[in-house]
């Protein structure tokens, strides 16, 4: 049965709140922090890291990213206006479902589609290393904090903590719908992306190991101008940490279902559709406390290392503590690279 959903219960609400810019602290590391970063106009940043990773990210959310370079891209690769127009198909995308008082209160963090329908506050950081950038959104109206923060792991790839926090006064009862959309699968150089691809999203392939929550993305074939076989033996792929037993999406198909309270369908194979990776769950905050969890995703991955992935994850708590060391590590790594070169 569908339930009604309310978006607010006040008028038409802007955010006239000044833009401003200070250094702050978090977990002991300096961060600079720009208030209401909504106010301006869309930026364009790069995030670093001690490896061979790289991520252009727009101050709105929409990002490409991959390693070595843009013929092993995780997100399309795209000009900086395309990256920023597609914030809401490309990269994260969170939807919250609140049950308050008998209602349903539906919340799009770092999303325009309800814009002005929520007393809300978007923050933006970024570390003094420059290889972690945080995005902020603070729903006065629903009493709750939503940010997340990329990070790069050498061993693992590309690291998404995120972080949903309760400041009210009850406990908060949520459905949680939380990914990444349009992954791309291995093989897809900028070339290809730019030129044929409608020809590239029928090639694409996506598969979930069930029981691990890891999401496979590969091409039935690689895509060749040349009447000779190619197959795709190689594949990007995203998992989970820090949310017990969710549902599982790999793709986007069934968020507007989701947005109107239908009940969710777990996809396990799908062809001819654009790669997405979502977990839902139902979370209850008591007041003042939080849940965190993580989306981890990697390019350029064969069948062994697919294999040990699978392995690791049979031991979540031992997985998530080498994951932090590693992310830790790099960011030293970072720091004794700039200053050899005398950075």
């Amino acid at each position: 049965m569908n339930q009604s959903v309310y978006i607010s219960n006040t008028p038409y609400k802007p955010n006239a709140l000044p833009v401003a810019g200070e250094l702050v602290e978090i977990n002991g590391e300096t961060f600079y922090k720009v208030s209401n970063s909504d106010r301006m106009r869309p930026f364009f940043m790069s995030v670093v890291s001690d490896s061979n990773h790289w991520m252009f990210i727009s101050s709105n959310g929409g990002l490409t990213a991959g390693r070595k370079n843009s013929d092993f891209a995780l997100f399309p690769y795209y000009t900086d206006d395309k990256i920023t127009e597609s914030a809401e198909i490309t990269g994260p995308k969170t939807i919250i479902r609140l049950s308050r008082d008998q209602k349903v209160y539906l919340w799009e963090p770092f999303s325009d589609r309800y814009k002005g329908m929520y007393d809300i506050q978007r923050n933006l950081y970024k570390n003094a290393f420059c290889n972690k950038v945080v995005f902020e959104e603070v729903n006065n109206d629903l009493q709750l904090t939503f940010r997340y923060e990329w990070n790069s792991s050498n061993l693992y790839g590309f690291v998404r903590k995120a972080t949903l926090e309760n400041h009210g006064t009850a406990t908060a009862d949520m459905e949680l719908l939380d990914g990444l959309q349009n992954i791309i699968p291995y093989g897809v150089n900028p070339e290809v992306q730019n030129s044929r691809s409608n020809l590239v999203d029928a090639y694409k392939k996506s598969e979930l190991e069930a029981r691990e929550g890891l999401g496979i993305y590969a091409l039935s074939a690689i895509i060749v101008d040349k009447a000779e076989p190619a197959e795709a033996l190689k594949s990007n792929i995203v998992w989970s940490l820090g949310v017990k037993d969710p549902a599982y999406l790999i793709s986007s198909m069934q968020l507007d279902a989701f947005r109107t309270g239908k009940k969710l369908e777990e996809e396990k194979d799908l062809r001819g559709e654009k790669g997405a990776y979502f977990i839902n769950t139902n979370i209850a905050l008591d007041a003042g406390s939080r849940k965190e969890w993580m989306l981890v995703a990697n390019v350029n991955q064969g069948p062994s290392d697919i294999a040990r992935i699978l392995k690791s994850l049979e031991n979540a708590s031992s997985l998530e503590k080498e994951l932090l060391e590693d992310i830790d590590n790099g960011t030293k790594r970072l720091v004794h690279l700039t200053a050899a070169a005398d950075g």
